[in-house]
């Protein structure tokens, strides 16, 4: 028999299943693989309903707002019990919705109260090839090799008083996991050896904007960005008072933007050599609060605000929803349903909407259309452009917080129940 042509068939199925591994489109991340709410779907659902282009319908044990990561067929979330005394990892097959691994990770002897509209599992896991990180603030972080359920290692002494609770996500940056601890005791990032758990580098917040504001007013809950500039990487990082740009390699300083006062949620964008950031919460005196939205040159140092800040909207911005932006506009939709189309240019407002409905997760795009998932299982589909245009409304049963993922032209979306797999 010869066996050369049998070895080279081999071999040849062998780089074909590499390669197809590596085209499969992932989501890696809250808000995708870039961070940044855009999926390469080029042909996502449109329509659905519970008895219409839904392929699996799974109930997920527990209550968590985290929304689902994806890595080739294995779609994994993070859990917890109402009461925070138990926080796991759920494992699910992407083609059949079976879930495949339950995996109990923490057990914390005494938990922090929250807010009533956050969980104890708010936080997104990220992944990787061979690898799934879950987070749940001062309550523990771990790493899961993915092939055998296998915990690698775990850290639960990240820890702070997030009066709240939870809710920032953790990055992956070549070799290190970077998460934010940043409650009303203590502010600081951390990059850990992603490989071992080991701390590679700590940054405090500096205090000397922290030390004379009330404890309510230094927690935070935002998940950073990686973004490049002038052909060097910076992480760009939101605090309770500033925004600060590090170098992601070692955790110093680069730039500081300082806004105030309170709780930034919603993460920021980066397009076209512009930073947009999300202030959280401004507190006036004797006004009723509001949340900024602030263009931002990231190509200066140190303290920036005065400098590089070219504009700023103060209306209707969301401070738990994080916007899209697509063909230079940014499209944003605030927690009471207001939505807007702004020019990443000048901030100025292009149109204006009102959605009868509540927003807490993020606005996607995919496949040519814009995504905003509505509190009570509604999703509305509209097209990018100078004038609001409505493709559809879609309703689901349950309750939606956590961001959905849309990859291979499917919606993976998370209720307060059921992980669904939407497609054509």
């Amino acid at each position: 028999m010869n066996r050369k042509p049998f070895s080279l068939l081999l071999l040849a199925m062998a780089i074909s299943v590499g390669l197809f591994a590596q085209n499969t489109e992932n989501w890696t991340h809250l808000r995708g693989s870039q961070l940044d709410g855009h999926s390469l779907s080029a042909n996502a659902p449109v329509t659905w309903n519970e008895n219409s282009n839904v392929h699996w319908k799974t109930a997920i044990r527990g209550v968590a707002w985290s929304s689902p990561v994806i890595f080739g067929d294995q779609i994994w979330t993070s859990s917890a019990t109402d009461d925070g005394k138990e926080l796991f990892a759920v494992c699910t097959d992407f083609n059949s919705g079976k879930i495949l691994k339950e995996l109990s990770l923490f057990k914390p002897d005494s938990v922090q109260h929250i807010h009533p509209t956050n969980s104890y599992a708010t936080s997104t896991p990220c992944i990787e090839d061979g690898y799934v990180y879950v987070h749940y603030g001062t309550y523990g972080t771990a790493c899961v090799d993915t092939r055998n359920f296998q915990v690698i290692w775990t850290r639960t002494d990240l820890n702070c008083e997030h009066m709240q609770g939870a809710a920032s996500s953790p990055i992956l940056y070549k070799n290190l996991l970077i998460l934010h601890i940043e409650g009303t005791d203590v502010q600081y990032l951390i990059a850990l050896d992603k490989r071992t758990g080991k701390t590679v580098w700590k940054t405090d917040r500096p205090q000397e904007f922290y030390k004379n504001v009330e404890p309510v007013y230094r927690k935070a809950y935002c998940t950073p960005i990686v973004i490049e500039v002038n052909g060097k990487d910076q992480l760009v990082s939101n605090g309770a008072q500033l925004c600060i740009a590090y170098e992601p390699e070692t955790g110093k300083e680069i730039w500081q933007i300082f806004y105030g006062d309170d709780s930034t949620v919603a993460m920021n964008l980066s397009y076209n050599g512009m930073v947009y950031i999300n202030s959280g919460w401004m507190f006036p005196e004797g006004g009723t609060f509001y949340v900024r939205m602030l263009a931002v040159d990231p190509t200066g140092t140190g303290d920036i605000t005065k400098t590089h800040v070219p504009w700023e909207v103060a209306e209707d911005v969301p401070q738990i929803s994080t916007p899209v932006i697509v063909d230079s506009l940014i499209y944003m939709v605030h927690e009471r349903g207001d939505l807007t189309c702004l020019s990443t240019k000048t901030g100025t407002v292009i149109w204006k909407s009102k959605l009868k409905d509540q927003f807490n997760a993020s606005v996607l795009y995919a496949s040519g259309n814009i995504y905003l998932f509505g509190l009570k299982g509604k999703t509305y589909v509209i097209k990018p452009g100078l004038t609001f245009q409505l493709v559809a409304e879609n309703q689901l049963e349950g309750t939606v917080k956590a961001t959905p993922a849309i990859v291979r032209d499917q919606i993976v979306l998370r209720t307060d129940k059921f992980l669904y797999r939407i497609g054509r």
